[in-house]
């Protein structure tokens, strides 16, 4: 079976489908937030409260896996595949016993733990499978996580008559296929475990002060931390601005959920695209760019507008919030000094879920009081963004090239 997986439907095709079930457990409770709301008798705040604690637990996953050498002591793998696992029966459990916001909170918490060894172990499972194509294969993993997380409003849209625990569940069975085929397919050629010396007790903090002392890498890191406060909060509070712009129809706001997600799966395809074709750096700019004009005008003018309109302006938007997302870590990855790229990456990776988590509790809060126009708060992480991006690098940093990414297929 592992021969077969390899040369068809190959390594990158196959750790992207177990990516994009495997993260399907990210926003599962999010597509039953109205069912959960009139169950719990919570706000839509308190909501909020189940998409940070999902941020929170990949946060801590990730340090411990840089922090800890676990990531390098163990297959990719399997860690990927026991994570999977973990994960579907934490879902399930949230699924099956969740009764409250307290313990509904403690047991996404404890699902975005496992996500830490999905999300981040697929993209180093890639680099290892196929290295030549990397860029391109990136771009195709970010592609499976959006889709991923649209994927459980895709569910409900599909199966509206369902209990919201049922469609929960399903996001468990999909991460246990997800687990499946990484076991199929093993280790890469390039991923074999390499018996060296230990890293230096703190060796992560000297990485991550290393890679800052580069105005290169500090640009591609402010710039990924505007987008990040941007896109787990609009990714969190979609289908709240579909019922308060275009349906108030359940069903159809899981639809419009799902293809204003799933968008973005084109825009980093079409990101991929380009960054072969102009920069990196071109393209993040771009899709910010585009990303923050949608943004605003949302915000500015959204009240006036049709709700076709309005929906055309959703799927842009869609597509550009994450367009952006694997160009930020080509940057990085380029810009930050070898040896460190992986301990300086995953806390660069802690500190943009981190500040997701505030922009995530910022927005449910305010979302309720203030209508659309409280959408401008997002556009802030773009703002500072482009800043970060416009700000000048010394010469021999600012030269960013691409990941090595061979020819598109």
């Amino acid at each position: 079976m592992r021969i077969s997986l390899e040369k068809w439907p190959g390594p990158i095709t196959t750790i992207s489908l177990a990516q994009l079930f495997g993260t399907s457990l990210w926003f599962s409770a999010n597509a039953a937030s109205e069912d959960l709301m009139d169950l719990w008798h919570v706000s839509v705040a308190q909501i909020g409260w189940l998409t940070s604690a999902v941020q929170g637990g990949f946060i801590v996953g990730t340090l411990l896996l840089s922090l800890t050498g676990l990531a390098d002591k163990f297959r990719a793998s399997n860690i990927f595949a026991v994570s999977a696992i973990l994960g579907a029966v934490l879902n399930l459990l949230f699924a099956l016993l969740a009764n409250g916001i307290w313990l509904g909170v403690l047991l996404r918490f404890l699902v975005g733990l496992t996500l830490a060894g999905i999300y981040p172990l697929g993209m180093k499972m890639i680099i290892k499978w196929a290295p030549e194509k990397a860029g391109w294969g990136l771009s195709i993993l970010v592609a499976m996580l959006t889709l991923g997380t649209a994927l459980p409003h895709g569910l409900k849209a599909l199966a509206a008559s369902y209990p919201w625990y049922m469609i929960v569940s399903a996001s468990s069975c999909l991460s246990v296929c997800g687990a499946l085929l990484i076991l199929a397919l093993g280790e890469g050629p390039h991923g074999q475990i390499k018996r060296h010396t230990p890293q230096k007790k703190g060796s992560a903090i000297l990485g991550l002060k290393s890679a800052f002392a580069r105005p290169s890498f500090r640009q591609a890191a402010f710039g990924y931390f505007g987008h990040m406060w941007e896109l787990y909060a609009f990714w969190a509070i979609v289908p709240l601005l579909i019922s308060s712009a275009i349906t108030s129809n359940s069903s159809s706001i899981s639809t419009i959920s799902f293809y204003t997600i799933s968008a973005g799966a084109i825009g980093c395809v079409i990101g991929g695209v380009f960054s072969h074709r102009l920069s990196n750096r071109s393209v993040a700019v771009s899709a910010l760019s585009l990303s923050c004009v949608c943004c605003i005008i949302f915000a500015v003018i959204g009240h006036w507008m049709s709700p076709t309109i309005t929906l055309i302006l959703f799927l842009i938007w869609g597509a550009a919030v994450v367009a952006d997302s694997p160009q930020f870590s080509a940057m990085s990855a380029q810009a930050c000094p070898p040896e460190y790229v992986g301990s300086a990456l995953a806390l660069q990776n802690a500190i943009g879920f981190a500040i997701t988590m505030i922009s995530i509790l910022i927005m449910t809060r305010i979302i309720e009081s203030f209508g659309q126009i409280s959408t401008l708060i997002l556009a802030i992480g773009p703002v500072l963004g482009l800043i970060a991006l416009a700000m000048p690098a010394d010469q021999a940093s600012s030269e960013i090239s691409n990941i090595e990414g061979g020819d598109i297929p």
